[in-house]
């Protein structure tokens, strides 16, 4: 299984570089954004005086959403 992962991440990658992206790049932007989001959703669970714990995963769905049309 790790080999069959190893060769898609290597196919992924290759793709990248044929079509001129920036690899490293583009893995680095999306983890920020993902962290963006997540804090968001964080912050929402936070604000609501409950824990990530406590959280239904309707309820951190609802709140990344709100995270994606806020554009974080």
């Amino acid at each position: 299984m790790t080999e069959e992962f190893g060769d898609l991440l290597f196919a992924v990658i290759n793709a990248a570089r044929l079509y001129g992206v920036d690899a490293e790049a583009a893995l680095s932007a999306t983890c920020s954004k993902f962290r963006r989001r997540f804090n968001h959703v964080e912050a929402g669970i936070r604000a609501q005086g409950r824990t990530l714990a406590d959280a239904t995963l309707a309820d951190m769905d609802a709140l990344w959403d709100d995270a994606k049309a806020k554009g974080l």
